[in-house]
């Protein structure tokens, strides 16, 4: 049994969030449910966007990221997950807040990558416009050896950020052509590998047929997911 606590800092977006916990749960190794890492979800769709909050006039979402963090530090959690790439964009500031660790989605992708043997090179790498504009991996990943291929100014405009609206729009199965097609394409500039930088892109792309990807690809919720089993495990 496992006597440590895990929160979920959720609600962005709340699918994606609930889409975690069923992994989570999914790739726990365990024959009962005492087998299974406690856990508390705060889903708070009401924490202003990650993204806007990057344009003119956008609202800061550290207040509400901070009020999630402090209601989970309440609820007596050990550690945090974060299933929101954007979010890490506040992750000092929250991890300060928190005095307890916080599980870093992009070092999560890293260990995937890791598992899925795909070593040091080019990878492509998709996400919202403010996750890509913050060099959240771009950054993280070099000093690891792996350089980011992304799509293009007109590749984001026309369709993944589109897609992850309609992702949040519960019309997944919309989303799965415009991702696949941004997918495909970073293969064919030479990315060995695609890392879903965005917890709404695994949820669009899984709505279609995994065989239509040039390429693998890493979904950062279950690799939020496995980092949270390996924290639970010690």
């Amino acid at each position: 049994m496992y006597d440590k606590v895990l929160g979920v800092l959720g609600g962005m977006g709340p699918l994606a969030s609930a889409h975690f916990m069923l992994r989570l749960t999914l790739l726990t190794q365990a024959d009962r449910d005492q087998d299974h890492i406690p856990a508390v979800l705060w889903s708070d769709p009401r924490i202003p966007d990650r993204t806007r909050a990057h344009q003119p006039g956008g609202e800061d979402p550290l207040p509400a990221l901070l009020r999630g963090i402090e209601g989970l530090k309440r609820a007596g959690c050990a550690a945090i997950a974060i299933p929101c790439n954007t979010a890490h964009g506040w992750y000092e500031p929250m991890r300060e807040a928190a005095c307890m660790p916080i599980l870093h989605i992009v070092d999560a992708a890293a260990a995937d990558l890791r598992r899925m043997n795909i070593g040091p090179g080019t990878i492509g790498l998709m996400g919202t416009a403010a996750t890509l504009a913050m060099r959240l991996y771009q950054e993280r990943l070099a000093g690891q050896g792996w350089d980011c291929i992304t799509p293009d100014a007109e590749q984001m405009q026309r369709y993944v950020t589109p897609a992850i609206a309609l992702v949040k729009a519960n019309r997944v199965a919309e989303a799965f052509e415009p991702l696949a097609f941004v997918a495909n394409d970073l293969a064919a500039r030479g990315a060995t590998a695609v890392v879903l930088g965005c917890t709404e892109i695994p949820l669009g792309i899984q709505a279609g047929p995994i065989e239509a990807l040039h390429a693998p690809v890493v979904d950062t919720i279950d690799a939020l997911a496995r980092a949270a089993i390996n924290w639970a495990n010690g």
